[in-house]
């Protein structure tokens, strides 16, 4: 189903349509077409997919976490 809107393009990019209908014989709404479909790929392609590292099980902690920030300040007065 064709939808019909107004598109307001600059000098530019009509005169580059009209170039390229021109060229390949097509009508000027195919390569308008053709032009947004085109570019709107490449924005989709152009996502990076989401960075993946490897996960490694550590196993248990040797020490009571719980109480961590005191356990870091035992060693830090020790390391002094």
């Amino acid at each position: 189903m064709a939808v019909r809107t107004t598109v307001t393009l600059e000098p530019d990019v009509q005169d580059m349509l009209r170039e390229a209908s021109q060229r390949s014989g097509k009508p000027f709404k195919r390569v308008l077409n053709d032009a947004v479909r085109a570019g709107l790929k490449v924005q989709r392609k152009a996502v990076a997919p989401a960075p993946s590292w490897p996960c490694f099980d550590l196993g248990a902690p040797l020490v009571d976490l719980t109480k961590a920030m005191a356990l870091a300040d035992e060693l830090d007065d020790q390391r002094r």
